[in-house]
């Protein structure tokens, strides 16, 4: 598959290129700023461009299978994850290239409550508090879309580096957790999922989640 990846020189999308790349894919990752060391492998095409400019995402997806986001803002900027948002569906709205995301977890329900999702529980973070609810604006965004045929990602509560075994679970709306009542998953686990989907797809025009 050709595979275009804003958010390239992120923590998620990294792991995202290694994954598609060790698959056998052609990768394209997208930059702002082609000067900036990105640290991404040779064998990845560069792409200069923004997400939020809908003109640049449909030129970059043009030719290609699948476009994934992995993009995050800055703390304090985090009202900007919605422009990012709107300029991906405007960009590929008409072009029929899938758009797969990498989300947030705030948005998953708490098992065994009355339907009370994540960033609304007892214990939540506050400081990730900001970017949980703009996660769950991203979503929204993209359950209101009725043209572009994208899937979303809900990470574990817990998302941090690690290995890569290749066995998790996989979810839907509520949020995963294991007999400690623990929600997690690696980065690299992350990117299988998401990669899998890719390759197979299940969850078109719906949000599903992966954890331990």
């Amino acid at each position: 598959m050709r595979i275009t990846v804003f958010g390239a020189t992120g923590n998620v999308g990294r792991r995202v290129v290694a994954e598609a790349l060790a698959r056998g894919h052609e990768v394209t990752a997208v930059v702002r700023n082609p000067a900036k060391p990105h640290g991404l492998p040779p064998t990845v095409t560069l792409a200069v461009g923004d997400a939020d400019e809908p003109a640049d995402v449909a030129r970059i997806a043009a030719g290609q299978d699948l476009v994934v986001t992995a993009t995050r803002p800055a703390p304090g900027r985090e009202h900007e994850l919605a422009a990012t948002t709107r300029g991906l569906l405007a960009g590929l709205a008409g072009t029929g290239v899938r758009l797969l995301a990498v989300g947030g977890a705030g948005s998953l329900t708490v098992p065994g409550t009355d339907g009370t999702i994540l960033v609304e529980s007892p214990g939540f973070p506050a400081e990730i508090r900001p970017i949980a609810l703009a996660c769950g604006e991203q979503l929204e965004l993209y359950r209101a879309d009725g043209e572009v045929d994208w899937t979303y990602l809900s990470p574990a509560a817990l998302l941090e580096p690690g290995v890569r075994t290749g066995r998790f679970r996989l979810g839907r709306d509520e949020l995963l957790v294991d007999a400690d009542g623990n929600s997690a998953i690696s980065m690299e686990d992350l990117a299988v999922a998401l990669l899998d989907e890719a390759e197979q797809p299940v969850h078109r025009r719906a949000r599903f989640t992966a954890a331990y």
